[in-house]
């Protein structure tokens, strides 16, 4: 009998194990190998591009020294042990990149109306700059508020991409180029540079093009999660930004055995998985301005406006109460000042 409990734990132990590994197979977080870097591990050229790379932190978690509040990536998300970054922290909601030298480029979802530009802070230098060094505040120079909404679309099956001019132009980091001519085919080699779950900066390559859709957008192998939308994709053999990560498959799943239970990545081969859905820069380079000249203006301001919505940005699903409200202020204000 004892023999026979023994082999029995063991088998059901096996099957637990087995049921794991079959559920890795059915969406995303890792494609083959995990190419994640943190800044201090990656090439001097993608430190380049890093550097112009900033995190969406909500303005409540930012002092006006520069300190961020952060929690800890393991314990807030209980990964399992051995998990990549499970000691670093985490605090960032959304990735976004300098294209231009007072407007940043991220996706639509992330800052959807003007209550949610008023409640951003975009801040620079999140990363790792040394091994076991994780940050936990930034320069105070290296803050920046979101002035206005200069142009957005959000198609949650589709293109997904916003453009926000800051409070100032942005000192010390280089606009980065993206690709002005023909858009990305199938099997072309990427990276793409951002804050995965809300962790420093992370440079992950290894990926590729899996398939186009109308040049509006593309799938990729890209190793992302939440955190990582509105990450600026490069073109391996260009450094050039190619698209903007919108959407992805589920990033965790729960590990469970007879004595404990954690979250783990999600892991499955190159070729399988969901893929990650790409806004293709053709579609916003029309907002993003040549070195040198000024940007095309979009600006409610002076931008034709609806008769009737003015220049009122709908807050769209999801929106939490006050974002409600601000847009029936907004419409209020807009009736209101009608002859």
């Amino acid at each position: 009998m004892k023999n026979f409990g023994t082999i029995g734990t063991v088998a059901m132990l096996a099957l637990a194990f087995s049921a794991v590994c079959a559920s890795a197979e059915a969406d995303k977080g890792i494609y083959g190998n995990d190419d994640r870097q943190d800044y201090y591990q990656a090439s001097e050229a993608r430190r380049k591009l890093a550097d112009s790379t900033v995190a969406f932190f909500k303005t409540s978690q930012v002092s006006a020294d520069g300190r961020l509040a952060l929690e800890n990536y393991g314990e807030k998300l209980d990964l399992c042990k051995g998990e990549a970054f499970r000691e670093q922290p985490m605090g960032a909601f959304c990735s976004g990149t300098l294209v231009a030298p007072d407007l940043v480029m991220t996706a639509g979802h992330c800052v959807k109306s003007s209550y949610d530009c008023s409640e951003t802070k975009m801040v620079f230098g999140y990363s790792v700059k040394s091994a076991g060094q994780n940050p936990d505040r930034v320069d105070a120079s290296e803050v920046y508020s979101c002035k206005s909404i200069v142009a957005h679309e959000q198609d949650n099956t589709g293109v997904d991409y916003a453009i926000i001019k800051l409070d100032r132009p942005v000192a010390n980091h280089e606009p980065l180029p993206i690709n002005r001519a023909a858009g990305v085919t199938q099997g072309i080699r990427l990276f793409v540079i951002g804050h995965p779950v809300g962790l420093p900066v992370k440079v992950a390559g290894g990926a590729s093009v899996r398939s186009v859709f109308f040049m509006d957008y593309f799938v990729a192998n890209l190793d992302t999660y939440g955190g990582n939308s509105g990450s600026a994709v490069f073109n391996e053999a260009t450094g050039l930004i190619e698209g903007i990560l919108v959407r992805g498959g589920t990033d965790f799943e729960l590990k469970k055995s007879f004595f404990s239970k954690c979250n783990q990545s999600v892991k499955v081969a190159d070729s399988q998985g969901r893929g990650e859905d790409v806004t293709s820069i053709s579609v916003v380079a029309k907002y993003i301005p040549l070195p040198g000249q000024e940007a095309v203006s979009v600006d409610p301001a002076v931008q034709p406006v609806d008769p009737i919505l003015g220049n009122c940005v709908n807050p769209g699903p999801g929106a939490t109460l006050d974002q409600l409200m601000a847009y029936v202020d907004c419409l209020t204000s807009q009736l209101n000042s009608k002859p």
